[in-house]
């Protein structure tokens, strides 16, 4: 498996937990943005067949959101298949834990 990544199982317990929370996290101004590892990215990107990637939203059993990010082939499709190399990643770190307060784009 490659580096950075969590299982189908996973991925989708996360995304569950993100549907029913979700309310919780934004009207709380809780959530601002994730700092994603460029090897999340550049991993994706080096899966055959991979042309865009897409992003989704989850929470952890610790409450921690992530951003999991999936490999979208020519069609539009998310590529998720680990015996065949497509993988979903994650290892996101939600802000405000990982802010760059000095950002234009991070507001208080």
């Amino acid at each position: 498996m490659a580096k950075d990544t969590i299982t189908l199982e996973t991925a989708q317990e996360w995304a569950a937990t993100w549907k029913e929370n979700a309310e919780t996290y934004l009207s709380e101004n809780q959530l601002k943005a994730f700092l994603i590892p460029g090897t999340d990215v550049t991993q994706v990107l080096a899966e055959e067949g991979v042309v865009n990637v897409r992003s989704y939203l989850g929470i952890d059993e610790n409450n921690e959101p992530h951003l999991m990010i999936v490999g979208v082939d020519a069609d539009g499709n998310d590529m998720i298949d680990d015996s065949k190399g497509w993988f979903i990643y994650d290892f996101s770190r939600p802000c405000p834990s990982t802010c760059d307060v000095n950002s234009p784009l991070y507001i208080k």
